[in-house]
């Protein structure tokens, strides 16, 4: 039973034709889901390649009760951005890197992904399908989330027999609230990943059982969460969403990506810039002794960007860092949105412009 697609019956926000911008208060957006009027939508059956999708009303979904997605969790996630430049054109960051993941996990989950060239081209219609829901420059950006999910009925454990490729979108600002830097509890009872796992990709599986560590570090008033491995309890790995940095003088480690850590596509960028102003960027692991006696501490991701750690705290000790226009990644975050919103050359070849004619 593949999915059927059904408008949505909440009430969207949305504007007339010849209007730029649809009807939001770009000043208040947070992190939550704003609904557009569009979404994209392409299947295929197991063995076979996607079809040309379509771009369609966004709406929800019908699917069969047996699903793989709903009994084994048989689904991946993207996320990426597209920006409104200082000039308005519309652009994204580096879409082939996510499609690239994507193909990754669909390999761990045995599902048919869609081609890098299906993918960009998937997210850039919807982008264009939704271009008023683009925040004008400085005000935040549009969260694009594509989803790949086993789509088709199956009730013993198996590979789903059709697969789904979904990308909808929305209008975002900054994921944490806090105008400083966050304050990050250790977990030292849950593990979010271990060796073998699947935490080196996207899947959904992977984020539901990090709430309860999330909700129970913010009632007692953290920003965030970071895991530690699952091997030797010693080493730090992930925050709940994002990848993290230590630094100490000259030197930039964060957690090698050898199957617990997702390889983040901000993290490997931010390297790559780290690089570029001469400091010395390793990738290895990283103990809790090493982070509690780094200078600085920050955190990447797409939808955090670049973001300070202002404080750690391990069972009783809290250790303060580095923040502010001294910090390493203040000069990281300006290096990075510099280039997404086109305020500087971009000489890595890293934004793609989106175009109202594709193809």
């Amino acid at each position: 039973m593949a999915p059927a697609v059904h408008p949505s019956s909440s009430s969207c926000l949305t504007s007339e034709a010849d209007e730029k911008y649809a009807n939001v208060n770009w000043e208040e957006l947070g992190f939550t889901l704003i609904p557009t009027d569009y979404m994209y939508v392409a299947k295929c059956k197991q063995g076979e390649s996607f079809s040309e999708g379509k771009i369609v009303p966004y709406g929800d979904i019908s699917i069969s009760p047996s699903a793989g997605i709903l009994n084994y969790g048989q689904g991946l996630f993207e996320g990426l951005k597209a920006y409104r430049t200082q000039m308005g054109r519309i652009t994204l960051f580096r879409p082939e890197q996510n499609a690239l993941r994507m193909q990754m996990g669909a390999d761990r989950l045995c599902m048919t992904p869609p081609s890098v060239d299906q993918f960009v081209d998937a997210v850039k219609q919807t982008v264009i399908a939704n271009k008023k829901w683009v925040p004008p420059s400085g005000k935040g950006a549009l969260y694009i989330r594509p989803l790949l999910i086993g789509s088709g009925a199956v009730l013993g454990i198996a590979s789903a027999p059709e697969f789904t490729f979904l990308v909808y979108v929305s209008p975002v600002g900054n994921y944490h609230k806090v105008s400083s830097g966050l304050n990050l509890k250790v977990d030292h009872t849950y593990r979010r990943a271990h060796t073998g796992g699947t935490g080196g990709v996207k899947s959904c599986t992977n984020y539901s059982p990090v709430v309860k560590s999330l909700r129970e570090a913010k009632s007692a008033g953290f920003s965030d969460v970071l895991f530690l491995d699952a091997a030797t309890g010693r080493n730090i790995e992930e925050v709940s969403t994002c990848n993290i940095f230590i630094v100490k003088g000259n030197i930039v480690s964060t957690p090698p990506t050898s199957g617990t850590i997702l390889p983040g596509i901000t993290r490997k960028s931010i390297s790559e810039l780290a690089r570029d102003i001469g400091y010395r960027v390793q990738e290895r692991d990283v103990s809790v002794d090493e982070l509690l006696e780094a200078e600085e501490v920050f955190c990447t991701g797409t939808a955090v960007v670049v973001r300070a750690v202002e404080s750690v705290t391990f069972y009783d000790t809290k250790i303060k860092y580095i923040t502010g226009e001294k910090a390493l990644s203040t000069k990281l975050h300006v290096m990075l949105t510099n280039i997404q919103m086109g305020v500087v050359e971009d000489t890595k070849g890293w934004m793609v412009e989106i175009n109202d004619t594709i193809g």
